[in-house]
């Protein structure tokens, strides 16, 4: 019996054809990867996967990981945000908007913390582009959530401080006059 004909190894194919199955139902539902695959006659699933291997190994090279982290959280976003103003409804508009403000929010918190995070946390940049894909992909909702449970919260807090009260009502009376 050859290695091949193994029953660990036929078990091991089956399921990379079953995943490999699945992972291409699930592209099919996103015309761009579509259309590069009739483009360019690249399976979307291989160009999938092979950009993720890419980003990984760049991530592994730390001088290109901050930059191919920004990458993944500016490109693909601003991309279907300018996609989303352009649909009819509102769903996608809101999903897009709801990402750039926790975006927006994390980069500015990360802007003081990042040279204590890179000190104390190995791989940062690997995990905040899993954060990033999380906060993005639509299956996940990760910036609503976020936005939701953490976001808002503190939001409404500061917008009902007395500070920001008194700071709205004298902008208002300055501008009355």
């Amino acid at each position: 019996m050859s290695a091949a004909q193994h029953p660990m190894v036929v078990q091991a194919q089956n399921k990379a054809v079953y995943y490999h199955d699945q992972l291409d139902k699930e592209l099919t539902k996103y015309p761009v990867l579509m259309n590069f695959e009739q483009r360019t006659q690249i399976p979307k699933t291989y160009a999938v996967l092979g950009a993720s291997l890419l980003v990984v190994i760049l991530h592994m090279f730390n001088p290109l990981a901050a930059p191919v982290s920004n990458l993944v959280g500016w490109a693909l976003p601003a991309y279907l945000s300018f996609k989303a103003v352009e649909t009819q409804t509102t769903t996608d508009d809101v999903q897009w908007l709801t990402y750039w403000v926790v975006f927006g929010f994390f980069n500015f918190l990360e802007s003081f913390a990042l040279r204590l995070v890179l000190y104390y946390v190995p791989w940062y940049f690997a995990f905040k582009t899993l954060f990033i894909l999380w906060l993005q992909l639509p299956y996940f909702r990760g910036a609503q959530v976020t936005y939701f449970a953490v976001l808002k919260p503190v939001l409404a807090n500061i917008s009902n401080s007395a500070v920001v009260k008194q700071t709205e009502a004298s902008a208002a009376a300055g501008a009355s006059e």
